[in-house]
C-alpha cells in the first residue's frame, strides 16, 4: 500500500493562493479525510495529487518517488471528481469495467470486479442503463464504482456521497471505507460534512484558506479542537469572550466584558490574557428551573426559534444581554419547550474549552470565507 508525501506545496491562480505551503504525510493504507468549508482548497489538493493540475511550487511523492513530472495515468491514482465524467455513450456496466478492460484483465476478473462494484453501489439492476437515463445520485454511484474498479492503489474521492439520499449515504460510508481497506488502497476523502468525516476517517485534516489548521483522529478533532473555528465548524458551539482572571487546580475563571464571572476548564493560558470559552450546542442544556449551584454557569433567556431536525431540535435562545445562543436537544427533551418559553441554560465548566481570543474577535474567527 503506497504512502503519499507532500512537501511545501503551493498552487496559485494569479493573486489567489488556493494551496499555501502545504506539507502533509498520508500513511500506507490510511483513510484520510480532508475537511473544510467551501473554498478551503480541498478539490485543488486532490487535483494536484492526481496530476490533473500543476503546482506552482513544492513536490508530491508517492511511495518515495517524486511524481511531479508524471502524467495522471502513470500515478496509479483513481480520482472521483464532483462532475462524475462518465462516458455518455457507455452504459453503467461499460463505464464501470472500462479500466480493467483497458488494462487487459482476464474476462472472468472483469466480470467479478464489475458485479462486485455495482452491487456495492446498488446499481447492478441498472447495468444496461446509460448516464442520461440515471438520476444525479445514480450517476455518482456509477462514477464511484468506476473509480473503485480501476487498477489503482490510491483513491481520491471528492465529495463522493454528496448527491446520494440520506439512507444510502449512511450505508455507503461504512462500505466505502471497508472496501478501500480490503483492496489495500490509501484513500483521501474530501468533504465539508463534519458528521461524515467523524464517522469514516482514520484521521482528519482540517483545511482552511489552503492551510492545514489541525490534523488528528476524529476524537481529537472533536474533543480537543486547536482553535475556536474548528470547535464551531466540527459541531456548532457557543462562545463567551472575556479576560482570564485566575486558574486554580480544577477550574479557570473568566470575567466577561459585562463583569460576569464564569468557570471553565483549566487552562495553561496566563491570567490577565484575553480568551474565549466555547461549549458545543449538544452539551448546552436547557431547563425551566434555575440551577442553584456555584459549580454551574447559569444563563437565562427566552426561546426565539425552534428548528425541528427529526431526532433532535435546535433552539435559538436570546439572553438578557441580547446575545443569541443555541442548544440542541433530543426529541424526548425538546418536546418540553415551546417558542417564547423563559429558560435557564446551565453550562458545565468541564465542557467549556478555553482558547486565546482570536485577532479581530470571535465573530471574525468563525467566518467560513
Amino acid at each position: 500500500m503506497p504512502e503519499i508525501r507532500i512537501t511545501n506545496l503551493k498552487k496559485a491562480f494569479g493573486d489567489l493562493v488556493a494551496i499555501d505551503d502545504l506539507t502533509i504525510d498520508v500513511k500506507d493504507g490510511e483513510y484520510l479525510t480532508i475537511l473544510g468549508p467551501t473554498g478551503a482548497g480541498k478539490t485543488t489538493l486532490l487535483r494536484l495529487i492526481a496530476g490533473l493540475a500543476e503546482q506552482t511550487s513544492g513536490s508530491i511523492f508517492i511511495d518515495g518517488e517524486c511524481v511531479d513530472d508524471l502524467p495522471p495515468e502513470r500515478r496509479k491514482v483513481a480520482f472521483l471528481s464532483q462532475t462524475y465524467s462518465l462516458f455518455p455513450h457507455m452504459n453503467v456496466w461499460e463505464n464501470t469495467t472500462f479500466g480493467p478492460i483497458a488494462r487487459g484483465w482476464d474476462p472472468e476478473q472483469v466480470e467479478i470486479i464489475g458485479r462486485e462494484m455495482l452491487e456495492m453501489v446498488h446499481l447492478y439492476d441498472r447495468k444496461d442503463a446509460y448516464p442520461g437515463e440515471l438520476s444525479g445520485g445514480m450517476q455518482q454511484r456509477n462514477a464511484l464504482a468506476r473509480a473503485l474498479s480501476a487498477d489503482a492503489k490510491i483513491l481520491l474521492l471528492d465529495e463522493p456521497l454528496r448527491a446520494l439520499d440520506a439512507r444510502l449515504r449512511l450505508d455507503l460510508r461504512y462500505e466505502l471505507k471497508q472496501l478501500s481497506k480490503d483492496m489495500g488502497m490509501t484513500t483521501i476523502h474530501v468533504t465539508h460534512d463534519q458528521e461524515e468525516a467523524l464517522t469514516i476517517s482514520d484521521r482528519i485534516l482540517v483545511l482552511r484558506d489552503g492551510k492545514v489548521i489541525q490534523s488528528g483522529t476524529p476524537k481529537e478533532i472533536f474533543n480537543k479542537p486547536a482553535i475556536p473555528f474548528i470547535h464551531h465548524f466540527v459541531g456548532e458551539a457557543n462562545f463567551i469572550s472575556g479576560k482570564l482572571q485566575e486558574v486554580d487546580d480544577e477550574y479557570s475563571t473568566i470575567v466577561d466584558d459585562d463583569g460576569h464571572k464564569y468557570r471553565t476548564q483549566k487552562t495553561d493560558l496566563k491570567p490577565g490574557s484575553r480568551v474565549v470559552a466555547g461549549i458545543k450546542t449538544e452539551f448546552t442544556l436547557m431547563t425551566k428551573e434555575k440551577w442553584e449551584s456555584e459549580e454551574i454557569n447559569n444563563f437565562t433567556g427566552s426561546i426565539e426559534r425552534i428548528l425541528f431536525l427529526g431526532r433532535f431540535s435546535d433552539f435559538e435562545i436570546k439572553l438578557g444581554n441580547g446575545e443569541i445562543v443555541h442548544a440542541r436537544l433530543p426529541g424526548y427533551q425538546a418536546n418540553k419547550f415551546d417558542g417564547g418559553d423563559k429558560v435557564n441554560i446551565p453550562y458545565s465548566p468541564q465542557r467549556m474549552l478555553v482558547f486565546p481570543e482570536p485577532e479581530g474577535g470571535i465573530k471574525k474567527a468563525l467566518e467560513m470565507v
